[in-house]
């Protein structure tokens, strides 16, 4: 039987999905396509294939807000396995699982209390970061030898939510671009232990962004950008006309949404002169 091929329709949404464990970010915005049929859909920061949690998502317009979204500061449930080893320092791969030492629960505590702060290290070879253009993953993928550079993250809270010897489930909430696999390499190496792996991770929330049942959101309580009051025609940017910054009540350099007509624009003020960035995404 031939599948039913579904019409894609216009759809401006901003929302949270919620991605099971095991499934690439990229199969769960597919099972959205399906389910909604847009357009034009994406997604913001992914989550590895073993991860649940959090995933913020868009259709149409509202596909091109996410660098202007505020997605700060991220938390994570996170359960560290003592003792396993796997060369993607999750689930994935676990090569080998010894038996450890039972920890005193104050000592992880205090382990997980010296992770607040600035920390710098090495995100996982098995990443989505780039080297010389290429994906760590499918460099490590090919067992090709390359180098990743350290990297910084801000550690804003930690809390030990439970230790079941071998497993210590914790939470910790991060800065933007976190590695959470590494941190929990960094929490084993305080922990003076040799062999540990995440084997469950779950993306609790993105700044205000907390799963709701893919309830559709107002993008204007999600934007980490100031509002700006245009006192001019609003039919300008309808028409992508021109604007003065005379037209504007903060006349600052900055970047700036601006609504208008159910819609709004991102505009850039730089040297008294005024540059759109976006000049229509409806609010819906």
């Amino acid at each position: 039987m031939a599948q039913k091929k579904f019409k894609k329709v216009d759809i401006n949404r901003l929302f949270v999905g919620f991605k099971p464990a095991g499934k690439s970010s990229n199969q769960y915005l597919s099972s959205l396509k399906r389910k909604y049929s847009p357009k034009k859909s994406g997604y913001s920061g992914t989550l590895d294939p073993f991860a649940k949690g959090v995933l913020v998502c868009a259709f149409g317009t509202h596909t091109k807000l996410f660098r202007f979204l505020n997605k700060t500061p991220k938390s994570y449930r996170a359960t560290l396995w003592l003792g396993a080893d796997s060369e993607t320092l999750d689930i994935e791969k676990v090569t080998n699982v010894e038996e450890v030492e039972e920890l005193k629960e104050s000592d992880i505590q205090k382990a997980l209390n010296s992770l607040v702060g600035t920390i710098e290290y090495l995100p996982p070879k098995y990443s989505a970061k780039k080297i010389d253009g290429k994906r760590a993953y499918a460099l490590a993928r090919e067992d090709k030898e390359f180098t990743m550079n350290s990297i910084e993250s801000e550690v804003y809270e930690t809390k030990l939510i439970h230790y079941n010897h071998p497993f210590i489930t914790f939470e910790i909430s991060v800065s933007e671009g976190a590695y959470i696999r590494s941190l929990a390499q960094v929490l084993l190496n305080r922990l003076n232990a040799n062999l540990g792996t995440l084997s469950a991770l779950e993306r609790l929330n993105e700044g205000l962004f907390r799963y709701n049942g893919e309830k559709s959101l107002d993008i204007r309580e999600y934007l980490n950008i100031p509002k700006n009051i245009f006192i001019g025609n609003v039919s300008k940017f309808e028409d992508g006309k021109v604007l003065n910054i005379e037209e504007f009540e903060v006349q600052k350099d900055g970047t700036y949404w601006v609504e208008y007509l159910n819609s709004i624009a991102i505009v850039e003020i730089e040297e008294n002169s005024v540059k759109y960035v976006l000049n229509k995404v409806e609010i819906c």
